[in-house]
């Protein structure tokens, strides 16, 4: 018993990690199939760890202190592609960055599924489109399960004390259509500047339009 509560004590980070993730693999677990689980503005967003394309581990809670925007993408999903084609997504993934903003891919789609890509598939689009922020695989969908994502892109935004504050859309017109990126009201961007500012969010959360997310 001695031993189990020196090895939990808050003096021991890494063990602590290890712990919050594998307690939030397991809630996924237990889910039944096809059950995703549901967070709300003003919820605590659920920890997880992914490795990225270069082989860096990233978890949530280590970027505690720093705003985190959370995209959920498929690169075959049309509404995803007809931000990256033109450039627009790499652009205000460079903006928020400039910010200090945390910005963090999460391919969702499930490794049966014939819209997976693999890792040397992922890497070429990623190389092929410009894509400077971490790009994860998440071959069981895990982590859009935890969010309760149903769509990509779909996209969270996570304040410095790991408080959900947006979850919704990219933007205001829901179409696959690049030529309506510059017309939409860019929510993210907008949230993002309301919170460096320190003012409310205006729109909080909305509705995510995209392609359902293949679990």
């Amino acid at each position: 018993m001695r031993i189990v509560q020196v090895l939990i004590q808050p003096e021991n980070p890494l063990i602590m990690k290890k712990i919050r993730t594998f307690l939030a693999m397991l809630a996924v677990a237990i889910l039944p199939a096809g059950l995703i689980a549901q967070v709300n503005v003003g919820d605590t967003a659920p920890d997880f760890t992914l490795t990225d394309l270069q082989g860096v581990e990233h978890s949530l809670s280590d970027f505690r202190g720093k705003t985190v925007v959370l995209e959920f993408a498929n690169p075959n999903c049309p509404f995803v592609v007809k931000f990256y084609r033109v450039g627009a997504m790499q652009r205000f993934q460079k903006e928020a960055a400039e910010k200090g903003v945390v910005w963090l891919v999460v391919n969702p789609t499930v490794y049966s599924h014939q819209d997976y890509l693999n890792h040397e598939q992922s890497v070429a689009w990623v190389e092929e489109h410009n894509v400077k922020v971490p790009w994860m695989i998440n071959r069981n969908s895990s982590v859009a399960r935890l969010y309760g994502a149903a769509r990509t892109p779909e996209m969270f935004i996570i304040n410095g004390e790991g408080t959900i504050v947006y979850m919704g859309a990219i933007d205001s017109i829901s179409s696959a259509n690049s030529a309506d990126i510059e017309r939409a009201t860019n929510y993210v961007m907008q949230a993002l500047g309301e919170l460096k500012a320190g003012q409310p969010i205006s729109n909080p959360r909305t509705r995510p339009y995209g392609c359902t997310i293949k679990f």
